[in-house]
């Protein structure tokens, strides 16, 4: 399971966002296992990363819908 930490770097790599030196530390276990891939200079995801990218997003809205369906109740 990925932590938040990798999920932000896998969703910062999709949207080809830049990030830090201190985080390009991390893509390297990424690319280990399988989330990561380098061109060049350049970091994109792999089918494995996008996938969990994508999981993430779908929980992370269930999850919200739930909380708003909850807090209904609650009126």
């Amino acid at each position: 399971m990925l932590r938040d930490e990798q999920l932000s770097i896998l969703r910062d790599i999709s949207q080809s966002v830049a990030f830090a030196d201190d985080r390009q530390g991390k893509v390297g276990q990424l690319i280990a296992d399988g989330y990561v891939m380098k061109d060049g200079d350049l970091f994109e995801l792999t089918a494995k990363g996008v996938t969990a990218v994508e999981e993430h997003a779908a929980l992370a809205a269930s999850d919200a819908e739930q909380a708003s369906v909850s807090s209904d109740r609650l009126i």
